[in-house]
């Protein structure tokens, strides 16, 4: 299934508007762990929605940079999933979540090493052999950083991707977060990526908390991640984008003006970059 244009996050306070007429959102993405119980109503409303509209996965368990062993019910139940609905394709976090059975529900940076490295790309690998499908990975926003590092965090993804042959989702708020946050320039992070790689775009807002930002999906999306997003659209061509809203969720014509936005902004920047 082919996945293009200008998509949205698929909440539970906008099943009825999908349902109920044509949108004028290309695409949806949905949050994996809420559609893996059997039966129920959320896995019928989501067939039902499917039926209009492509999807793609999005999950937040994986823990790929994790110690713990992969979570084979986990894995087999995301498989499940996409065998019956079909995605464009299945993403998650370059992150870990938990270790030792602990989860602590966050998406947690990891330390940028080799020895990091050879692990996660160890663990991608065997995900995707068991999924079946290559997946995509997100990078994440980050309040820290852990004094061993030996690379940057765009170079880190960059030989995750090429060492596991996996796939990029490159999420422009949590670049623009984290650039803050560490005193780098975005744009540096932002044309470093192997552009064959990249296959889909995030937006989203955040919380400015004075001395630093968290990305808290509950804002509309801030100028400066516009002004990135621009950049990222020149750069890497018309790559699939969406919009994430967790929090504060405003009625789906809201949210859909600032998609419009968006689909403004990558004319622009196709034709300037032509």
């Amino acid at each position: 299934m082919s996945i293009e244009g200008f998509g949205l996050g698929l909440r539970t306070a906008h099943y009825g508007a999908f349902l109920d007429s044509p949108q004028r959102v290309d695409w949806l993405e949905i949050l994996t762990e809420n559609y893996l119980v059997p039966g129920g109503q959320p896995l019928a409303i989501l067939e039902r929605i499917r039926s209009r509209y492509p999807v793609v996965m999005h999950g937040v368990s994986l823990s790929i940079g994790s110690t713990d062993p992969l979570d084979l019910e986990y894995l087999d139940s995301v498989k499940a999933l996409a065998e019956r609905i079909e995605p464009g394709w299945v993403s998650d976090h370059l992150c870990w979540t938990g270790v030792e059975g602990r989860n602590v529900h966050d998406l947690l940076p990891l330390p940028y090493t080799e020895e990091a490295l050879r692990t996660v790309v160890e663990r991608v690998s065997a995900v995707q052999e068991r999924l079946g499908r290559q997946i995509l990975l997100e990078n994440v926003s980050s309040y820290l950083e852990f004094r061993d590092s030996e690379l940057t965090e765009w170079e880190f993804l960059t030989e995750v991707a090429i060492r596991a042959d996996c796939a990029i989702l490159l999420d422009v708020n949590n670049i623009y977060v984290s650039s803050v946050n560490h005193g780098f320039d975005p744009l540096d992070y932002l044309k470093a990526l192997p552009r064959e790689r990249v296959r889909q775009f995030h937006l989203a807002g955040h919380s400015d908390c004075g001395g630093h930002l968290i990305d808290t999906h509950d804002h509309p999306i801030a100028e400066p991640v516009w002004a990135l997003y621009r950049a990222a659209v020149a750069h890497y061509g018309p790559v699939p984008a969406m919009i994430e809203r967790d929090d504060h969720i405003p009625p789906l014509d809201e949210l859909i003006v600032e998609l419009d936005r968006a689909r403004e902004l990558a004319g622009s920047s196709t034709l300037e970059a032509a």
